[in-house]
């Protein structure tokens, strides 16, 4: 590493969110905030602002993954259980018409 640069640092969404809330309803001072974590005060005003537009949401990036495998498996539990339900009322219709057609009604 060359001399006088620092290692970037990561945060992840509950950090970040856990430093803007020390500002935000602690009442820490950014400056303050800044200097302890070696964040640039400009970073620190863009999550604020991202987390005022998008809320938590703007900081998770790692899930969306995650998130389209989850919404696939539901969609895909939902086709079986229409299915399903088509199925089984299919077999209650024709078994009412048996019934009927035995005069058990």
């Amino acid at each position: 590493m060359e001399k006088g640069k620092t290692k970037r640092q990561y945060y992840t969404a509950e950090q970040k969110v856990s430093l803007l809330k020390r500002h935000l309803v602690e009442r820490e001072e950014i400056s303050a905030i800044c200097e302890e974590m070696k964040l640039h005060p400009t970073v620190f005003y863009e999550w604020q602002k991202r987390f005022f537009e998008y809320g938590v949401n703007a900081f998770e990036t790692a899930d969306k993954g995650e998130s389209k495998k989850l919404q696939d498996k539901v969609a895909t539990l939902e086709s079986r259980l229409q299915r399903k339900d088509s199925a089984l009322a299919e077999l209650i219709e024709e078994h009412i018409t048996l019934k009927k057609s035995l005069g058990e009604d």
